[in-house]
């Protein structure tokens, strides 16, 4: 694409070079230029793109784009640098939404004809999305989905790399489902993708708040609470409908700002909720485990059975009812699809012989693990034994909180590893030992993931039940020296 054409509508001032020349693709990431690149000088968590210039230019960037509020390279030291390649050097107002925008008009402009519908909350959102999802394919044939697991163009799996991808992914993303005639797409929006603008200029057809939980405080995500709800609340500056959850403390405030902006949904399980549940009783269905209840919404009336356990899984199926209401999806769709639907990683049980209910979860915070183990309490016969670990470089109190309440609502836990990053993985673990100490829980701590899980299921009996928390879909680990 020619530049000039690429910066078509949008704002900047050129500091260096010419504009008739081509582009071969846009780049943040300074280790996938190839000849004609153009570079996007992007400030992310950790690290900063106009570090990267000169690297850039090497591997044959030839169009560079800097940020106005940068806090070194000057327009003359820019020039110098870009000169001798025949560089084009242009400035814009915030290369994060810059990127944004660059990426849309270079894939054409993709999301155009697919119907957006976002999802963000501290937990839920990848159960909700698979839900919504699936309703989607049933009902319009095709659809596509963005997420932690995976990402999904109709039928076709792809690799997530991220929650919410850098703007270069997601355009390529779209730009295939628009080739695939995919013309809803359901997508988890985390709060670091709001924060670093990877959604910027996207429209939303419906908006959607699960819930708000303190997690991703400190480390390389939000410095604080006030933060992480700010960002996540930027989810409905550019959405044509809002749906929240009407049970959760915050809500008050996140209808504030949604009802300010766009016609709001509420569901729950109370009289003020436009979609809610009645009479919500667990029940097993063709060998499922899951949960039945009474909808009341504006567009169905009816029993729903969801194919997986616990009342958390009855709010995500909330959310996905919203969804498919406002879209106008048929209520059979929707019962069909809550039936059978099925999300790596989150409740997946695992098939044995032993005479157990293996289960393996992504619940990595302390609000996530309290609800599967008190949803499985309910259908377990005997014991609930937990394996977990918590990830490192993250916020410590985390570690705290999550031993307390495995001490509080298992039966015996095992504390292992998960992702110890950077830090040392037996600090980790001493952090978890005083958390389940407040407790009268019994625990044995095994440091390797492997050895833990094998203890857990040898350790196990017929109607126990093992939950695996943390990794869900995972099947890595990473350490300060590896990924293995």
């Amino acid at each position: 694409m020619r530049l000039d054409i690429l910066l078509d509508g949008l704002c900047y001032e050129l500091i260096n070079g010419e504009l008739n020349r081509e582009v071969s693709s846009v780049e943040f990431d300074s280790r996938k230029i190839v000849n004609d690149s153009l570079f996007v000088a992007n400030k992310g968590f950790n690290s900063d793109g106009h570090d990267y210039i000169a690297r850039a230019l090497e591997s044959g960037a030839r169009t560079i784009v800097v940020d106005k509020l940068r806090q070194n390279y000057p327009s003359n030291e820019l020039i110098a640098m870009a000169t001798p390649y025949n560089a084009t050097v242009i400035e814009m107002e915030d290369t994060k939404k810059a990127l944004a925008n660059l990426c849309q008009n270079f894939f054409g402009n993709p999301d155009d004809s697919i119907k957006l519908y976002g999802i963000t909350g501290t937990k839920g959102k990848t159960t909700t999305t698979f839900m919504v999802y699936s309703i989607l394919q049933k009902a319009f044939g095709k659809a596509g989905l963005v997420g932690t697991v995976c990402n999904m163009v109709a039928d076709k799996k792809k690799e997530a790399h991220h929650t919410t991808p850098d703007a270069r992914e997601l355009f390529e993303l779209f730009s295939d489902m628009k080739k695939e005639n995919v013309r809803n797409a359901v997508m988890e929006v985390s709060s670091g993708g709001l924060k670093l603008d990877r959604v910027y200029g996207l429209e939303f057809e419906v908006a959607c708040f699960t819930n708000l939980y303190e997690d991703h405080i400190g480390g390389d995500e939000h410095p604080d609470m006030e933060d992480y709800i700010n960002c996540k609340l930027k989810l409905f500056d550019n959405c044509k409908n809002a749906l929240i959850n009407r049970d959760i403390e915050i809500f008050d405030r996140v209808y504030e700002k949604a009802s300010a902006l766009v016609p709001v949904y509420t569901y729950g399980m109370t009289e003020e909720s436009d979609i809610r549940a009645q009479d919500v009783r667990k029940e097993n269905r063709n060998g499922i485990s899951g949960v039945t209840f009474n909808l009341v919404s504006p567009w169905y009336e009816g029993e729903i059975f969801v194919g997986l356990p616990g009342v958390f899984n009855v709010y995500n199926a909330l959310c996905a009812i919203g969804i498919a209401g406002i879209s106008g999806v048929a209520f059979d769709d929707v019962k069909e699809s809550l039936s059978e639907v099925k999300v790596p990683g989150r409740v997946q049980p695992v098939p044995n012989r032993l005479g157990l209910s293996v289960l393996v979860d992504y619940a990595h915070n302390k609000a996530a693990l309290e609800s599967v183990i008190k949803a499985m309490r309910e259908v377990t016969e005997g014991r609930i034994i937990t394996v977990f670990g918590c990830g490192g470089n993250r916020d410590r109190n985390r570690r705290f909180d999550m031993g307390e309440v495995s001490g509080l609502y298992s039966d015996f836990t095992f504390i292992t590893s998960d992702n110890p990053r950077k830090e040392e993985p037996e600090k980790i673990l001493e952090d978890i030992v005083t958390g389940i100490s407040k407790t009268s829980g019994k625990y044995q701590v095994i440091e390797d993931r492997k050895e833990a899980i094998f203890a857990a299921i040898k350790f196990a009996k017929p109607g126990d039940t093992v939950i695996i928390a943390g990794k869900g879909h995972e099947d890595y680990q990473i350490f300060a020296d590896r990924t293995i």
